[in-house]
């Protein structure tokens, strides 16, 4: 297959030009993503940050959730940022009242776990598979990891925190590199993305 991969952003909430930017910035083609037949013509998609629950409902909503979580099981690339984290846990650790996730990633997320809104903070996180100076992650009532199952790999931590995980095509952090301009995280995905159209192809 030739041509930049095609990358959405799941655009119920959260902040969607961000990212839109940031896969541009990376060499994608990056559209915004709310319906199913929309979701039908990405090769990969970024779970944005926002607030979990109001996403999960909101994908039920848009007939959307049951597409992607088909997609995501059969290895359709997928990055989630901070609730989009949350969204791609197996499991969360204190869920609201009819949350739902999207799973994917065998890991087990505590929301809001590092504080509330006015608790936000900024930090140097060096993530594996990143070259060159830490990335500036940016934290804003962020989850993070409490415990990972065997085929999820730890990218990075916080404080003694697990705060981004990979396992297979799914790839997930607590903080938001999109709001940085370090587009070095969005890059990795979208080489995760390409990796997996190549292998499509063969």
């Amino acid at each position: 297959m030739t041509g930049a991969p095609v990358v959405g952003v799941l655009a119920l909430q959260g902040d969607v030009r961000e990212h839109l930017i940031a896969l541009a910035a990376a060499d994608a083609v990056a559209r915004p993503v709310r319906r199913p037949e929309e979701l039908a013509e990405v090769d990969g998609l970024v779970l944005p940050g926002g607030e979990s629950t109001t996403i999960s409902k909101l994908a039920h909503l848009f007939g959307v959730m049951e597409p992607l979580r088909a997609r995501v099981r059969d290895g359709m690339p997928v990055y989630g940022t901070c609730a989009g984290m949350i969204m791609l846990a197996d499991k969360i650790l204190d869920p609201r009242s009819g949350q739902e996730t999207v799973g994917g990633i065998d890991m087990i997320v505590r929301r809001n776990a590092f504080g509330r809104q006015n608790e936000s903070f900024e930090a140097a996180v060096d993530v594996a598979g990143i070259g060159g100076d830490p990335v500036e992650g940016v934290f804003i009532r962020a989850p993070w990891v409490e415990s990972v199952g065997a085929g999820a790999e730890v990218l990075a931590e916080h404080d003694g925190h697990i705060v981004a995980v990979r396992q297979g095509n799914a790839l997930a952090t607590s903080f938001h590199p999109e709001l940085t301009g370090d587009h070095r995280v969005h890059a990795l995905f979208v080489d995760i993305v390409r990796a997996d159209r190549a292998a499509e192809s063969l």
